[in-house]
């Protein structure tokens, strides 16, 4: 079964609620399995580049079937194959904090990236809420 609007908006909601404990403006990008976005919650006085680089996180994530850690991995220990690979391809890579895959038990059925954290761990910790507020 697929993400429904509702649980992409659910993760939305959970990504904000933690952004404004810790002070900090996101904007949160869910996609669908194939990459393509299903929602997109700026708040206000977040970054305006942050909803582009939400969408592509979320999208590399979606694409690659790994969290944002493990293709930082994988590029870190095979940069060569990314420089290939990043020509070949219509949708841009990008690989960074914040970007996770949405599981239906072992599905995957999308994946959402956090951007406009200005600490470090900020996006991070928000793309987890949001994971949580999903969860039944």
């Amino acid at each position: 079964m697929p993400l429904t609007l509702q649980e992409a908006q659910t993760v939305i909601a959970g990504a904000h609620e933690r952004a404004g404990e810790i002070a900090a403006l996101v904007t949160v990008a869910v996609v669908d399995e194939g990459g393509h976005l299903q929602a997109l919650g700026r708040m206000s006085g977040a970054p305006p580049l942050s909803a582009r680089i939400a969408e592509t996180k979320a999208a590399s994530v979606a694409l690659f079937r790994r969290d944002g850690a493990v293709l930082r991995a994988m590029r870190e220990t095979s940069p060569d194959f990314f420089a290939q690979l990043q020509p070949a391809l219509r949708q841009p890579i990008l690989v960074g904090a914040g970007a996770m895959l949405i599981r239906r038990g072992e599905d995957i059925v999308g994946a959402l990236a956090v951007s406009g954290g200005t600490a470090p761990g900020q996006d991070d910790e928000c793309a987890k809420a949001a994971l949580t507020a999903l969860a039944p």
